[in-house]
């Protein structure tokens, strides 16, 4: 009886997975069949996304491939998709607040957020270690080289002993490292195979040296520590795609070449023959100025079309800094001398910034500009609240005519300035701007500075002012709920 009761729930579960719509091997869901989905399936990952969202359409043929590496392997996991904008209970219920968000559901507890890449590989692996052994068991020689075969990188651990501490310290570092595939043998034939006489790591990827050998002290950090330093490219293109593994890297340290890519070759060799050398201490990524995507990025560097090609180096610490060459030559030992007057500290940080306009304080609202920044913001003589904006952001423009009117009302007071920059064209060292539109204001007779979080409005702010920054600043606000115009309010500081 027990038997037939199992088998008429399994059947009934095969049914209502059939009856459910699918889209390319994406299971769509919606608030009448989300709950039962996730009860009747040990393992599902879930795509809340919104149509218009770019990075949603980006994602989607790779979500698709991999539901369908996941099919032919007949894996238990489901891929499942929700359109946020329209089921808004389910995205209430789950937290979302950007689109795409991630969510994997395992037994149907509470979920856990995908943290890996956005390609197929990257969801695959991510979902691999979330369901099985950190590290495959290999076998047999075949069974390895069908494993390095099939991904960019992997990462076999040779252990006599698989109870043993560095074995045991191997498997902690594959189960943190969500997005490469591990193995791990005690198989003399694959001892022998890749040419290992002792228990150690190698790391195989099919680009650069092909191989990386660990040569440490076998533990879980150390470990980690060498994965990340040589799962990338010594020079790698960045993309949307890469964005993920770029920035998810132990190195913060970035140098960028922007160039046209088609007719820039000779260029690009000669910035991939600097990088040698550098391993580990600075990343060298290549951006195509070609590709629309790339457009934010190569604003933020404060770029023009006429500079390019051009390099810029970023280190992606708190106070991000960005660095710029004295010298336009993009031969290798410049760039290699470049580098190593970074690493030495003998490279100022390049702040950007306009020439000031002549007609900056013709307006109610001043035009603040890096020159005469100091100049206006930090007078004690007065109280100065800036906005700090973007010129596409979209809550920025939705601010502009109320800011103007607040500079209207203060523009008669003698000891109040009302003021804008643009922050992708200037730079402080006072002020460091992580999103768009931020406003502070500078008292006047002090050297505080009041970051404003209250509400957007003529009333609101003018009473802000009115108080000397004392009433109504705001507690700091909230992450909003994502719609169109949020992507454009972040500064882009994730995209470099």
């Amino acid at each position: 009886m027990k038997l037939n009761v199992f088998l008429a729930l399994a059947i009934a579960s095969v049914a209502f997975a059939a009856d459910i719509k699918q889209e390319d091997g994406v299971y769509v869901l919606t608030t009448g069949n989300f709950d039962d989905f996730i009860k009747e399936n040990s393992a599902v990952l879930v795509e809340f996304y919104a149509p218009w969202c770019g990075h949603c359409k980006a994602l989607t043929p790779e979500y698709a491939k991999a539901a369908k590496t996941l099919a032919d392997e007949e894996s238990d996991v489901k891929l499942a998709k929700v359109d946020a904008t329209v089921e808004n209970d389910l995205a209430s219920k789950f937290g979302v607040r950007g689109y795409p968000t991630i969510k994997f559901f395992r037994d149907g507890g509470e979920p856990s957020d995908y943290g890996a890449g956005r390609q197929a590989a990257d969801i695959v692996n991510w979902l691999k270690k979330k369901t099985g052994p950190p590290a495959a068991d290999l076998k047999t020689v075949d069974e390895a080289k069908k494993m390095a075969d099939k991904d960019e990188v992997v990462v076999i651990g040779f252990f006599k002993d698989q109870e043993s501490e560095g074995a045991a310290a191997f498997k902690k570092a594959a189960a943190g490292i969500d997005d490469i595939p591990f193995g791990i043998t005690s198989e003399d034939d694959l001892f022998k195979e890749y040419k290992m006489d002792k228990d150690g790591v190698v790391l195989l990827k099919k680009f650069d040296e092909g191989r990386n050998d660990f040569d440490g002290e076998l533990t879980s950090e150390e470990v980690t520590k060498f994965i990340k330093e040589n799962q990338l490219p010594l020079v790698i293109e960045f993309t949307q795609e890469s964005a993920q593994k770029i920035f998810g890297g132990e190195v913060k340290n970035h140098i960028l070449l922007f160039l046209k890519k088609e007719g820039g070759e000779d260029t690009l060799e000669g910035f991939k023959a600097a990088a040698g050398g550098f391993k580990g201490k600075v990343l060298f990524i290549y951006l195509d100025t070609d590709n629309e995507e790339n457009g934010r990025i190569t604003e933020f560097f404060g770029l023009k079309d006429d500079e390019i090609p051009a390099v810029r180096l970023i280190q992606l610490t708190e106070d991000m800094a960005k660095f710029k060459p004295e010298s336009s030559a993009l031969d290798t030992e410049t760039i290699k001398t470049f580098v190593q007057d970074f690493l030495d500290g003998k490279v100022k940080a390049h702040l950007m910034s306009e020439d000031v306009p002549e007609d900056w304080d013709a307006k109610s609202v001043k035009v603040l500009v890096g020159k005469n920044f100091k100049e206006v913001a930090l007078d004690k003589s007065k109280g100065v609240f800036v906005e700090f904006y973007a010129p596409w952001c979209g809550h920025c423009k939705q601010l502009a005519p109320i800011w103007d009117e607040l500079g209207d009302k203060f523009k008669d007071k003698d000891d109040v300035v009302i003021a804008k920059m643009d922050s992708t064209a200037n730079e402080i060292e006072e002020v460091k701007v992580q999103s768009f539109p931020t406003l502070k204001y500078f008292p006047k007779d002090s050297d505080e500075v009041v970051d404003y979080n209250g509400e957007r409005t003529l009333e609101a702010m003018a009473k802000f002012v009115e108080s000397g920054g004392k009433e109504g600043a705001g507690a700091p606000e909230e992450e909003e709920e994502d719609d169109e115009e949020e992507d454009e309010e972040e500064l882009p500081r994730d995209e470099l």
